[in-house]
């Protein structure tokens, strides 16, 4: 009698511990869609051309070949995973272009990272390069940590670090190195 009870009470025990591992299973893997669904993109789009404008007068272009927006996540953020092409206007229509392999913009912070052979020009013949580089919209002010080459008419500097304006009028340099003409 002692017997068939240990063994109806193991068989219980068994069969509990089963449904229950069942179960998690099969909890973990909606946990598992539910965390996948949180990334996918509420938007996407290809071969986009928007112009930014503000009191009628464009402030910028941005091409890009894919877009991918993430509106729906806690932190929304918008990316581009083949790269931009963006045309920066000042008050003047005056132009700077900045080109990247990859960007991401967060929008609760208006930060937008580039990535990948980075590059910004001017009108004037300036030349900056980098490997990764950050955009203020809010500010117009680029900054990065990252090795970097900047050439001008003047000469050519390399350096790591360094924040500048969109217009190239402000630069502050952390570590610099480079022959500059001097023109005193």
């Amino acid at each position: 009698m002692q017997l068939m009870f240990k063994k109806s009470l193991l068989f219980s025990f068994t069969t509990i511990v089963v449904f229950i591992l069942f179960a998690c299973e099969s909890n973990f893997k909606e946990v598992q869609k539910s965390t996948f669904a949180e990334f996918t993109p509420s938007g996407e789009a290809d071969s986009i051309n928007i112009k930014y404008t503000d009191s009628g007068r464009i402030k910028s272009i941005l091409i890009s070949d894919k877009m991918l927006d993430y509106a729906t996540v806690e932190f929304p953020f918008t990316e581009f995973p083949k790269g931009v092409n963006v045309t920066l206007y000042d008050e003047n229509g005056k132009r700077t272009f900045v080109t990247s392999k990859y960007a991401v913009t967060f929008k609760n912070t208006d930060l937008i990272d580039l990535q990948g052979s980075v590059k910004i020009t001017n009108e004037t013949g300036q030349l900056f390069e980098t490997e990764q580089l950050y955009f203020d919209q809010k500010n117009e002010w680029f900054y990065t940590e990252k090795r970097y080459k900047f050439t001008d008419p003047k000469g050519v500097s390399f350096g790591e670090g360094v924040d500048f304006s969109k217009d190239f009028k402000i630069i502050n340099s952390q570590s610099v190195t480079g022959e500059v003409e001097n023109n005193n």
